[in-house]
C-alpha cells in the first residue's frame, strides 16, 4: 500500500466551532470563502450570519474572497439579498474581479499580449456575464479567436452580449479545437464544482483543467494561486502571521491559503460533504476521513470545523 505524503498533520485542531479561535485574538484578518462556507447559494447556513456579527465585535477585518466569476460588488450584493450585513467586510475579491481588472488596465505583460478577440464561455440559467468596459471583441470561430475567456459552463457568448445555451461536451469540443490552435485561456473561476442547494455544479475550473490536459495554456485567476491572497492582504493591511483563511476545498482555500503562507480552516460540510461521508449540515467528520482526504489533495489545514458556526 502507498504511504500518504502527506497526513492530517498533528499540529491540525479539530473545532467544535469558532468561539475559542476568535477568542484567542490570534488572526486580525480573516478571508473567508462564501459557497460552502457562509451560504449555499439558495440560503445561509444556520448560524452563519450570527458567526459573523460575533467575528466583527472582536474587531475581526474580514474579506470574502471567493472564485466566483461575477465582479465583487454584484458578489457584496448577493451576500446582502441572503441576510448578511455588508457593512461587516472590509471589502470582496472574486476571481471575476480580478480578471476584470487585468483585461482592463493590461499593464500586466501575460495580459498585454492577448489580443482583443475571445471565445466566450458563459453562464446562461445563472445569468450572462457582462464584458462591458474591456473593449473585447466576442468572436463564434476558432480562427477568429485570440484567447478564449471562461467565465461559466452553461453557454456559449455572442458579440450582442445575449448567450447562446450548450451543453458541457459541445463546449469541450470548442476547447479540443482551441488546443489546436495553441489559443490561450484565461479562466475566471477557477472551482472545478461548487455546492447549490446542496448539490454539486460544474465550474468553470474544470473546463480549464481539460484544456490544460489537452496542451492548453490557462492562467488562472483565483485561489489557489496567490493572487487572490495577496490582494486581500493589502486591502485589510495585515500580513501573513496575522491572517487565516476559511474555506471548504482541499484543492482551492487550504492549498491557495498554505501556498500563501498563511493558516487555514477547513469547514468540512461544503463540497466535500459525500467524500467525507456527511449526510447532514453540522455533522461531525470522522478524523481518519479527513486523514484520507487530506492525504487525496496533498494539502494541510490548520484547523478542522464541521461548520462556520460560533
Amino acid at each position: 500500500m502507498m504511504r500518504c505524503s502527506t497526513p492530517l498533520s498533528a499540529d491540525s485542531q479539530f473545532l467544535a466551532g469558532l468561539q475559542p479561535l476568535v477568542e484567542s485574538r490570534r488572526y486580525k484578518a480573516w478571508f473567508l470563502d462564501q459557497f460552502g462556507v457562509l451560504h449555499d447559494g439558495k440560503q445561509p447556513y444556520p448560524g452563519a450570519i450570527s458567526t459573523l456579527e460575533k467575528l466583527a465585535t472582536y474587531g475581526a477585518k474580514m474579506v470574502v474572497i471567493s472564485n466566483s466569476s461575477r465582479r465583487a460588488s454584484t458578489t457584496l450584493e448577493k451576500l446582502k439579498s441572503l441576510g448578511f450585513d455588508p457593512s461587516l467586510f472590509v471589502g470582496a475579491i472574486t476571481s471575476g474581479e480580478l480578471t476584470h481588472q487585468y483585461l482592463q488596465r493590461r499593464d500586466d505583460a501575460w495580459f498585454a499580449a492577448l489580443g482583443r478577440s475571445c471565445i466566450h464561455m458563459t453562464w446562461n440559467d445563472r445569468g450572462a456575464i457582462s464584458l462591458e468596459g474591456l473593449n473585447l471583441k466576442v468572436v463564434d470561430s476558432v480562427e477568429e479567436a485570440d484567447f478564449i475567456l471562461a467565465h461559466g459552463t452553461e453557454a456559449l457568448g455572442q458579440s450582442s452580449g445575449a448567450a447562446w445555451p450548450m451543453e458541457l461536451e459541445d463546449l469541450e469540443k470548442i476547447l479540443e479545437a482551441c488546443a489546436a490552435k495553441e489559443i490561450p485561456m484565461v479562466v475566471a473561476n477557477p472551482d472545478y464544482v461548487t455546492v447549490e442547494a446542496r448539490a454539486l455544479r460544474i465550474m468553470p475550473g474544470t473546463l480549464a483543467d481539460k484544456y490544460e490536459k489537452l496542451g492548453g495554456v490557462v492562467k488562472w485567476m483565483g485561489k489557489p494561486d496567490k493572487i487572490i491572497y495577496k490582494e486581500a492582504m493589502a486591502i485589510t493591511g495585515v500580513d501573513t502571521r496575522d491572517s487565516i483563511a476559511v474555506g471548504d476545498s482541499l484543492h482551492h482555500d487550504i492549498k491557495g491559503a498554505h501556498e500563501a503562507g498563511i493558516d487555514s480552516v477547513f469547514i468540512t460540510g461544503g463540497i466535500h460533504a459525500n467524500e467525507l461521508g456527511l449526510g447532514n449540515f453540522g455533522e461531525v467528520a470522522d478524523s481518519s476521513a479527513v486523514n484520507a482526504l487530506v492525504c487525496k489533495y496533498g494539502t494541510n489545514p490548520s484547523y478542522v470545523l464541521p461548520a462556520f458556526s460560533w
